[in-house]
């Protein structure tokens, strides 16, 4: 059933609200050096099945978008000295769908915007009536009213000149298209960042991107796959483009990419076909230490095992890298939210001179230096860098499937040898569809300070 959460019988399995009990470690690190971490409950939260939450640290304050037991949307509000939350309830609640994360921001003048709860639905958009007080939410009807009736995947960021940017998809997979507004403080309204949509499937496809994000050299760049219908197995055509402003559009040797950009702009990095091994969510990013751009992906090999390549642009042309020489094949294919994925990897990056590239796999996983030329593992790495201690949360529930669920903070805790997350436990996605009782009691969303070693 899809009916209404708030009259599903299972909620009589709540938990009493937590007491907001504050969790004391001392660890001791070397002899003599000690460091304070320290976690705290929040509310308790819906486990059968994952949704993205969102921790927002700003000006001395913290804000926790999540749904809770009985899957209504809800922010938690507290100052930093204090272990007391305050809550406020939304008119908002998930039914069963992995897809309805929540995310949030704050503008220059400290109002909050919150939005979140959609797959291919209108617009859900708050902004607070107060600076800093999540109590005042109200639900804002438009942003541009334009495009906003099947809304998914929404992001807050800033672009080149700080401005704040809101993008989201309009449709659904294999058939959808990215919009991007941009806000104005003085008249605290939104408008379109360009008059047309920035990726676009012309009805055939949809992308699904990374980015756009700043690099190195003064760029934003974005990295996406195309997909023609709902099932994953049709993404393919791994894509790159760079802005300076998020308007105007180039490829990776400058040429000029009209918008908007379509699958024969151009932009097509390796023109794997449907089927490929190729998904949605596993192509990033990175640079080398000269600053050229690498995007990485996985997609099968012609033995039928599935390897990681990285594409990096030499010569006026992309040359295609095979980083790994697995024996191992993951097969991936239908609609919905898939759940955990048996293949990740990270964009390329540089620490302390040497390439290094993070992945995961059934066969392996860990860390690599990689050779500069041919972009192949070297040896295995332990990336130089601070290490965050304090306590993580490990599965408590003993319901069977129950995985850890973690949320990074996407704010600044003033103090750069602090850092927060989130830690839940859930159910994996299950295709977006309900599952049959029993469902697993509602479980503890916890706050975690960490601090650097």
């Amino acid at each position: 059933s899809t009916s209404d959460p708030k009259n599903e019988t299972s909620m009589n399995f709540r938990l009493n609200r937590p007491m907001n009990k504050r969790t004391a470690l001392s660890l001791l690190i070397g002899i003599t050096a000690l460091a304070h971490a320290e976690s705290i409950d929040i509310d308790t939260v819906w486990a059968g099945h994952p949704v993205g939450f969102c921790l927002l640290t700003h000006g001395g304050q913290q804000y926790v978008a999540y749904y809770n037991a009985e899957r209504q949307m809800t922010i938690a509000q507290r100052a930093l000295d204090s272990d007391e939350w305050k809550y406020t309830h939304l008119d908002s609640f998930v039914k069963w769908d992995s897809h309805n994360s929540i995310t949030m921001t704050v503008d220059d003048d400290g109002y909050l915007h919150l939005a979140g709860n959609m797959h291919n639905v209108p617009l859900i958009y708050l902004r607070t009536a107060k600076a800093g007080d999540a109590s005042t939410f109200t639900r804002i009807p438009q942003m541009t009213g334009q495009h906003e009736e099947r809304c998914t995947y929404p992001r807050f960021f800033r672009g080149p000149s700080k401005e704040l940017i809101f993008t989201y998809r309009d449709g659904g997979s294999g058939n959808g298209v990215n919009y991007y507004n941009v806000y104005d403080h003085s008249t605290q309204t939104w408008s379109a960042l360009i008059d047309k949509p920035l990726l676009d499937g012309e009805g055939k496809m949809n992308a699904y991107q990374s980015g756009p994000s700043p690099g190195p050299d003064g760029y934003f760049h974005m990295v996406w796959v195309w997909r023609d219908t709902p099932d994953c197995a049709t993404n393919h055509s791994p894509s790159y483009a760079r802005s300076k402003d998020l308007v105007n559009w180039e490829s990776a040797g400058g040429e000029s990419i009209n918008l908007p950009i379509r699958i024969d702009s151009g932009a097509v990095v390796d023109p794997v076909g449907p089927g490929g091994g190729v998904i949605n969510g596993n192509i990033r990013f990175g640079f080398d230490a000269d600053n050229r751009v690498i995007v990485s992906y996985h997609k099968y090999h012609e033995d039928g095992n599935i390897q990681i390549y990285n594409a990096r642009f030499e010569d006026s042309a992309w040359k295609i890298y095979k980083t790994t020489d697995w024996d191992y094949r993951w097969d991936f294919s239908g609609g919905g939210s898939i759940g955990t994925f048996k293949v990740g990897l990270s964009g390329v990056s540089t620490k302390d001179g040497d390439l290094i590239q993070s992945y995961r796999c059934p066969v392996e996983s860990g860390t690599w230096r990689l050779d500069p030329e041919t972009l192949k593992p070297i040896e295995r790495a332990n990336p130089s860098g601070r290490t965050w201690i304090g306590e993580r949360r490990k599965l408590e529930s003993d319901f069977e499937g129950m995985t850890v669920r973690r949320a990074s903070d996407i704010g600044d805790s003033g103090d750069p040898n602090v850092r927060y997350e989130l830690s839940w436990e859930t159910l994996p996605a299950n295709r977006d569809r309900p599952r049959e009782k029993p469902w697993p009691q509602p479980s503890i969303l916890r706050l975690h300070e960490l601090s650097a070693e």
